[in-house]
């Protein structure tokens, strides 16, 4: 069975998931953090025990906790090597704490037909699982190369004219040989990061590095550049992943900032962009 159309609208029952002190740390380390000065800078996310340093949490943590749920199983029979991201967003109602259990409810807001594959949205809300108090929304789009021609609507145009002038701020990070080996830890194993085999398979030399794991290097930047390594000033953060990249590249992310919100694109050492169409809003 290709794309099941019928389960757009669908909603999973509320999955609930908890995480530790522990989950949070190797998260903060498999996007990178800690590499500058391991004994200095980012303390705050890559320990829990340093003297007067409080520990605290990636805004980025909330697509791995909070992404993905029954809503995925809905959609069909493919053949998972031809899955990639196409779009992440996350919208922060509160700081994300170092430990908890949240209730997740996820939609499929859309399977559209992109021609060359189909491109499935899924938004999930996620709660206290004691409370109910709103913790974060997320919204995925996933693009299953080879999936479309079903003779679908196209979906909404997601296309952001690119900023204008010079970036106002510019941060680069380079990331492991074996980031993708670390980041995977966090929950993602998908193969298509660290299979040789998988990968020529889905038409690549060698492993790419996880979208994610990108988007998380490229919040991180956002984080100390713009929010002044505070979480609870990062609200928002929306892009389009536009191609892959892989572990030991240099992710450069530019920002252009205005009042409260800053678009920003990532470009590896190669000049190609890797993420665009980027949106932050922070206080």
């Amino acid at each position: 069975m290709p794309m099941n159309l019928d389960a757009v609208g669908s909603t999973s029952d509320p999955v609930t998931r908890q995480w530790t002190s522990t989950d949070c740390l190797l998260y903060a380390l498999g996007v990178g953090a800690g590499a500058l000065d391991p004994t200095g800078y980012e303390l705050e996310y890559t320990t829990e025990n340093s003297a007067e340093v409080e520990q605290r949490v990636l805004p980025t943590f909330a697509t791995i906790i909070g992404v993905g749920g029954a809503a995925r199983t809905t959609l069909g029979s493919f053949d998972p090597a031809m899955l990639v991201h196409g779009e992440q967003s996350i919208e922060l109602h509160a700081p994300i704490t170092t430990s908890g259990a949240i209730s997740t409810t996820s939609t499929v807001v859309g399977i559209y037909d992109k021609g060359s594959g189909a491109l499935a949205v899924i938004e999930s809300l996620s709660v206290d699982a004691s409370s109910g108090a709103p913790c974060f929304t997320t919204r995925t789009a996933l693009f299953i190369r080879g999936e479309g021609g079903f003779g679908g609507d196209r979906g909404p145009s997601t296309a952001v004219a690119p900023p204008e002038g010079e970036a106002d701020e510019v941060v680069s990070y380079t990331t492991r040989s074996d980031q993708a080996l670390l980041y995977r830890l966090s929950g993602d194993r998908n193969p298509l990061h660290s299979d040789p085999v998988f990968a020529k398979r889905a038409g690549f030399d060698r492993p790419i590095l996880h979208g994610l794991c990108t988007y998380g290097f490229t919040g991180r930047a956002l984080l100390h550049t713009l929010c002044g390594s505070d979480p609870a000033r990062f609200r928002s953060m929306a892009a389009r992943f536009s191609r892959p990249t892989f572990p030991g590249d240099t992710l450069t992310v530019s920002m252009w900032v205005h009042d409260g919100e800053a678009a920003f694109r990532t470009e590896n050492q190669r000049g190609e962009t890797v993420i665009d169409g980027g949106r932050l809003v922070f206080t």
